[in-house]
C-alpha cells in the first residue's frame, strides 16, 4: 500500500477537498475496502484479531493490522491488551465509532434497494 507524497498535486487536492467538505472528510476516514466492514463487524461489540479475520476472511493479516491502525489512529477503534500470558488482545469501537450505527445501517438499506435494481 503506497502512500500518496505530501508535495503532490493529488495530496493537495485531497487535503483541499477534505477541508471544505466534511462528508468527504468523514469518507476519508470510513472509506476504503475494509475500514468499513471492519466497522460493520466491531458494531456488536469487541473482537480478538484472529474473530475478525475469520469474519474477513479474503483481508491479509498485514492489510487487518493496518486497517486496525489507521482506524485506531482515527480514534474510531481501541485496542484493548489485557495483561495476561499469552497476552489477549481485543478491538472495539470507541463512542465515535459507535455513532457510525445509524449510518452503517442507513448504507445497509440503501445498498439493498440499489441491489435490487
Amino acid at each position: 500500500m503506497s502512500k500518496i507524497k505530501v508535495t503532490s498535486t493529488n495530496y493537495a487536492n485531497k487535503k483541499a477537498l477534505a477541508e471544505e467538505c466534511v462528508e468527504v472528510y468523514a469518507s476519508h476516514i470510513i472509506g476504503g475496502q475494509w475500514a468499513l466492514a471492519i466497522c460493520c463487524y466491531l458494531i456488536n461489540g469487541k473482537l480478538r484479531f484472529s474473530e475478525l479475520k475469520k469474519c474477513l476472511p479474503n483481508i491479509t493479516e498485514r492489510m487487518l493490522t493496518l486497517q486496525l491502525r489507521k482506524l485506531e489512529e482515527n480514534k474510531i477503534v481501541r485496542r484493548i491488551v489485557y495483561a495476561e500470558i499469552p497476552p489477549r488482545v481485543e478491538y472495539e469501537l470507541t463512542p465515535i465509532g459507535y455513532a457510525l450505527k445509524p449510518l452503517i445501517n442507513e448504507l445497509r438499506k440503501w445498498g439493498t434497494k440499489h441491489k435490487a435494481l
